[in-house]
């Protein structure tokens, strides 16, 4: 089993061929363990954070030539004494310089262990690793610059300005608590209400965010619907950017679920393309249609395409009456714009979002600009404002302020003090499990197991 006072090591570097592949090493016999397989002109541990030149070896058996570079603790990635070995990229070289160096000492490092070590050393804070994992995982521009705000401690730098102030409200009051009689300069009764109300308000503000940080970081849960060959596919092909679905004017092309990961501005669509609904007693296009109306009573957001070339039939009409009973949103597209309109306005009147889109020409500004007016906070920058980005943040954060509304309720409600303040306590330690402050080990290691290894 491995401990943290292990020395660790594995392949930081993508597997597979490359120019070069870089082996990392963490913990406290680091410079041992590199000592046994790097020969340099230049000692690395004498020259620390430089790179030295020399022979990778296991042994007497030279493997490689390649960089070593030392990295004293405190003063690195992990808060360890860490090393980075640089050799060529060949696959099977790649492993052979890890075995050697796992011979020579070190245990294989699962997971997102680097990470971990940075975490438990106070070199990162859990939303900052967070952040680091979902650049890792960032599929879109707009991911990968809500991480990059991340990682530079905008939550953090939040979060901790609150918890200082939560703490020093806590301390106040105990203090008036734990000693009643002395003449101590502490808040009254109303004064801790309205600062732990302005407190409150500023949690507030802080989970507003979560809206966009879901739509960016998460992504909405999109589903394309609609009757057959009203151009459900073309739509998918142009959300997606290249001819992902078959498209043809034969009615009941799509029999089954197509899912894609897009961005459509900034905010990421997890988008499913669904079989076209109608009536039929084809057994396959039967189960496609079912799978279309379970995802369609699961999605977030839901793009209903009709062909606006044709009158509202029997099928155009019942489809309409299922999206009204749909919990998510419903963005209703009127297809083919470019030819003329058979349908007007007023038949669509219960709909709030209806917009008239070419999915065929690929024009869809239109849908952009409203799935961002919806899903994106206004004014708030990916990269310089603090942006809650996961369920988990989120959960903490809103934990915090209900635990805040029953200690101000408390004190409105002439509750003896130290009762209330076991609430704003509550409070504190849900916000301190943003950070890392107060979290379950559960919590941490679930985190970590989605880090690629080396990381």
């Amino acid at each position: 089993m491995l401990h943290f006072s292990d020395t660790v090591a594995a392949i930081s570097t993508p597997r597979g061929k490359g120019g070069i592949a870089v082996i990392r090493i963490s913990g406290p016999d680091t410079a041992a363990v590199l000592g046994r397989v790097f020969r340099g002109k230049r000692d690395p541990v004498s020259h620390p954070r430089h790179a030295c030149f020399g022979q990778i070896v296991e042994g007497e058996r030279v493997l490689d030539e390649g960089l070593a570079i030392y990295f004293p603790a405190p003063h690195s990635f992990t808060g360890e004494d860490v090393a980075e070995l640089s050799c060529h990229g060949g696959a099977l070289l790649t492993e052979t310089v890890l075995g050697a160096v796992l011979a020579a000492g070190a245990a294989a490092a699962p997971a997102g262990e680097f990470t971990k070590r940075a975490l438990l050393n106070g070199k990162i804070t859990l939303s900052a690793a967070e952040a680091l994992g979902a650049m890792l995982e960032a599929a879109t521009t707009g991911q990968m610059t809500l991480a990059r705000g991340g990682m530079a401690g905008k939550l953090s730098a939040a979060v901790s300005e609150r918890f200082e102030r939560l703490t020093a409200l806590l301390a106040d009051a105990y203090a008036k608590i734990d000693f009643p009689d002395e003449d101590l300069n502490t808040m009254s009764r109303e004064e801790l209400t309205e600062a732990l109300i302005e407190e409150r308000a500023h949690i507030e503000a802080l989970l507003a965010t979560y809206r966009t940080g879901h739509a960016v970081a998460e992504g909405i849960s999109t589903v394309i619907c609609g009757p057959v060959n009203a151009g459900k596919s073309t739509l998918y092909n142009a959300l997606v950017g290249r001819n992902a679905a078959i498209v043809t004017d034969v009615a009941g092309t799509t029999r089954d679920i197509l899912t894609e990961t897009v961005a459509l501005g900034t905010v990421t669509l997890r988008l499913y393309d669904t079989a076209g609904l109608r009536e039929t007693d084809d057994a396959v296009e039967g189960i496609g249609v079912e799978r279309a109306k379970e995802a369609m009573q699961e999605a977030e957001l839901i793009l209903a395409v009709l062909d606006a070339t044709k009158p509202l039939g029997e099928a155009e009409s019942a489809f309409l009456a299922e999206l009204e009973r749909l919990p998510g949103t419903v963005i209703l597209l009127l297809n083919k714009s470019e030819r003329k309109s058979a349908l007007q306005a007023k038949m669509f009147e219960n709909f709030e979002h209806v917009l008239q889109i070419s999915a065929q020409s690929g024009e869809i500004s239109a849908l952009r600009e409203l799935v961002e007016r919806l899903y994106l906070c206004d004014g708030i920058s990916l990269w310089e404002d603090a942006v809650v980005s996961n369920a988990r943040q989120y959960g903490a954060l809103s934990r915090c302020a209900e635990g805040l509304a029953v200690a101000i309720d408390s004190l409105q409600g002439g509750i003896p003090l130290d009762a209330a303040c076991v609430d704003a306590e509550l409070a504190l330690q849900a916000l301190g499990e943003v950070d890392g402050r107060a979290v379950d080990e559960e919590i941490v290691a679930s985190i970590f197991s989605h880090f690629c290894v080396g990381k």
